[in-house]
């Protein structure tokens, strides 16, 4: 994804986490968020699913054996790292740590098996969980997406009502935003991110 110039600063920067049950829209915010965040960079997850029309090796995902993926994850490479609808995710850590040293913002999209690893390793994070406006929505953006046959799309609409309850839960998110209007969600996504920065 396409990043803006690098700020000059000498702060660390943030780590953005934002997540969500799948087509709640947190690829979308994630993209508004790199072209309006200085220096903003977008962090590149590894997986073990196959490559979708329209994905980019090393832009969409780093695609990786299952082999591969457990040998990185044994050897503590990944920030974090979760199995998602039977496919492997993590996060690269070296990466994400030298863009933070140079003091950009790391837009990270997990889902909430990932975020709350993230919690506690990196508890300054910024972490963001985004709602669907109800049930009958996600389920109609998920069919639009035409990606999903009906089985995995089923599975994944059942995935959703657990990932909610546990977002809520586990405490690990300070923030949940509902994502019925797109701009109106990356602005209050954006305030979010403020706030929390001058808090640091």
């Amino acid at each position: 994804m396409p990043t803006n110039p690098m700020p000059r600063s000498e702060t660390r920067g943030k780590l953005i986490v934002i997540s969500g049950p799948s087509g709640a829209g947190k690829t979308s915010i994630c993209t508004a968020l790199l072209a309006d965040l200085p220096g903003a960079v977008w962090s590149v997850s590894a997986t073990t699913r196959p490559m979708r029309p329209g994905d980019v090796p090393g832009v969409s995902y780093e695609f990786l054996t299952r082999e591969e993926f457990a040998r990185r994850e044994a050897a503590g490479e990944f920030l974090e790292s979760a199995e998602y609808v039977g496919h492997r995710y993590g996060t690269p850590r070296a990466p994400l740590e030298q863009a933070l040293r140079r003091g950009q913002s790391v837009i990270l999209e997990i889902d909430v098996q990932g975020g709350m690893q993230v919690a506690a390793r990196m508890p300054d994070s910024i972490r963001v969980f985004v709602l669907p406006p109800d049930a009958e929505s996600l389920r109609a953006r998920l069919e639009g997406r035409k990606t999903e046959a009906g089985e995995q799309l089923t599975r994944r609409l059942a995935k959703a009502d657990g990932e909610i309850a546990t977002a809520r839960d586990s405490g690990c998110y300070p923030y949940f935003v509902v994502n019925d209007v797109l701009e109106t969600t990356v602005e209050q996504v954006k305030a979010i991110i403020t706030r929390e920065q001058q808090k640091a």
